[in-house]
C-alpha cells in the first residue's frame, strides 16, 4: 500500500502539479516530503507526517527548509539558522 501511495504522489508531481503555479512554502516540497516520510517511516506514520506537513503549508506559516526527521513527529523541525539553510539545500540537491 505504501508503494501505491508513493506512485500516486509521483503521478501528482508529474501530471497535476505542473498545471498550477508553484505554491509550496517549504523545501523539500510537500509532495517530496510525503514520499520521503512514507519511505522512512512506513505507511501509517509516513502518511500522518506528510498530512501534517501539508496542513502546515499555508499562508500563515513562513515555510523554509524542513526535511523529514529521522524520528516520528507531527511537529515541524526547528528552523535552522539562516546560514545553515544553504548547507541543507545543497544536501538535497546532491541526491
Amino acid at each position: 500500500m505504501r508503494h501505491v501511495l508513493i506512485l500516486l504522489v509521483r503521478f501528482y508531481q508529474k501530471a497535476i502539479s505542473p498545471l498550477f503555479p508553484a505554491s509550496c512554502r517549504f523545501y523539500p516540497t510537500c509532495s517530496s516530503y510525503m514520499i520521503t516520510a512514507l519511505e522512512k517511516h512506513g505507511l501509517i506514520l509516513g502518511l500522518l507526517m506528510g498530512s501534517a506537513r501539508i496542513l502546515r503549508c499555508n499562508p500563515f506559516n513562513r515555510g523554509g527548509v524542513d526535511p523529514v526527521p529521522d524520528k516520528f513527529t507531527l511537529l515541524r523541525n526547528p528552523h535552522p539558522e539562516e546560514d545553515e539553510d544553504e548547507i541543507i539545500v545543497r544536501k538535497f540537491h546532491s541526491h
